[in-house]
């Protein structure tokens, strides 16, 4: 007679696939409305104590993710387009030294139109970054000005030519529901970002987040809800009539453009963060556990030039908890996943959760396809009612 053994939440037949994270803290200035980890750059950059200080984190890691391949990097901040291409060259090589990057890897460095130097770019790229994330907000000075960015219009476009001829994919950043903008505004926007040839385009709505100068004090002239909502359905609209498609809540991509980086994120992938404020995601055969870096850039550097595992908090993530974290990513993507990939990714068979997803499809926020976890349109705008089913 043979045994039936079943998964326990956590337990996992198969790891996921690895991305690697890496944080870079500093920018010339801090926007008004960010919340990101960043850090205004007051003086000369440690460049090469912070890139020791992240290899060394890395290599703290190792017995965590031994063996296992890394599928793509991102660089992000902050504004790592601060840092000089030998610093970005020195850092990619000591990551290849210590583990096994794939050879098609999608690496990736978020660039501020502000830092932009064209031999900068250039050295960017033979340090083999594959893919350039331009923080662009807005091709319109004025929305600029009252968005606290430090490049103009000009220097964007600028920046995003000299990285078309340089780097195998480009995002563009943008933001919609700014201080007295309309439809119109916002659509030039759209399509000034669509005449560059960027294969990838990533849209927010400006929002006021707590402990924010914007969030405590709101700028003035912003569009109210109604306008608000008509103002990103014409964005939305524009970009699809484009032929992007909108694959995420807040990603719009050409036909293989799509952001490889992120999308193992929303599928519940792997990530290890490393950095000032970094987090990250490690899978394991019995469990999921998720850890956090020291949050300022003095202290974490202080950790890692003495005891670096100080620096490194760690967190199970309870049994409970993980069908709930799986669809908080899985379901931003609009085609969502298979249901299988629950279980793959967490050892929840979907049938442990029949309750939830029944009335998450009563409600009309989930598609009723038994065999993908796939938001309806009227789950897509009303996202957080859908998550709040599996909580």
């Amino acid at each position: 007679m043979s045994l039936i053994t079943f998964q326990k939440p956590g337990e996992l037949a198969a790891l996921p696939p690895l991305s690697l994270y890496i944080h870079i803290p500093w920018c010339v200035r801090k926007c008004p409305y960010c919340d990101f980890n960043s850090h205004q750059a007051k003086s000369d950059l440690a460049e090469a104590a912070y890139i020791d200080a992240l290899l060394l984190d890395l290599q703290t890691e190792l017995p965590n993710i031994w063996g296992r391949p890394v599928e793509t990097v991102f660089i992000g901040g902050g504004t790592p387009s601060l840092f000089q291409a030998a610093s970005i060259e020195r850092l990619l090589s000591g990551v290849r030294a210590l583990v096994p990057l794939q050879p098609q890897a999608e690496i990736t460095l978020e660039a501020n139109p502000g830092t932009f130097e064209k031999e900068k770019f250039r050295g960017f790229k033979d340090a083999g970054i594959t893919r350039l994330s331009i923080g662009v907000q807005s091709f319109n000075d004025q929305a600029l000005q009252a968005l606290g960015r430090i490049h103009s219009r000009h220097e964007a476009l600028a920046a995003i030519d000299a990285a078309q001829a340089l780097f195998e994919r480009v995002n563009i950043d943008l933001m919609y529901a700014l201080p007295r903008q309309n439809m119109e505004s916002a659509r030039q926007d759209v399509h000034t970002a669509l005449a560059t040839g960027a294969g990838h385009i990533s849209a927010y709505h400006l929002t006021m987040e707590p402990n924010t100068p914007f969030g405590h004090t709101p700028p003035s002239g912003l569009p109210h809800d109604d306008a608000a909502q008509d103002i990103e359905d014409a964005v939305h609209q524009a970009l699809a009539d484009a032929g992007f498609d909108h694959y995420e809540t807040s990603a719009f991509a050409r036909p293989g453009q799509a952001c490889r980086h992120n999308l193992n994120y929303w599928q519940f992938g792997d990530y290890l963060g490393i950095g000032a404020g970094a987090h990250g995601k490690i899978s394991y055969p019995t469990h999921i556990e998720r850890t956090t870096r020291r949050r300022g850039p003095n202290d974490y550097l202080a950790a890692m030039q003495g005891k670096p595992a100080e620096a490194i908090e760690r967190k199970r993530i309870a049994a409970e908890d993980l069908a709930f974290e799986f669809m908080m990513n899985a379901l931003r993507l609009h085609e969502g996943v298979p249901a299988t990939l629950l279980q793959e990714r967490t050892g929840i068979a979907p049938a442990r959760i029949a309750a939830q997803i029944q009335a998450a499809q009563q409600k009309g926020l989930l598609d009723q396809d038994p065999l993908y976890f796939r938001p309806s349109e009227h789950g897509r705008r009303f996202l957080n009612d859908l998550l709040q089913c599996f909580l």
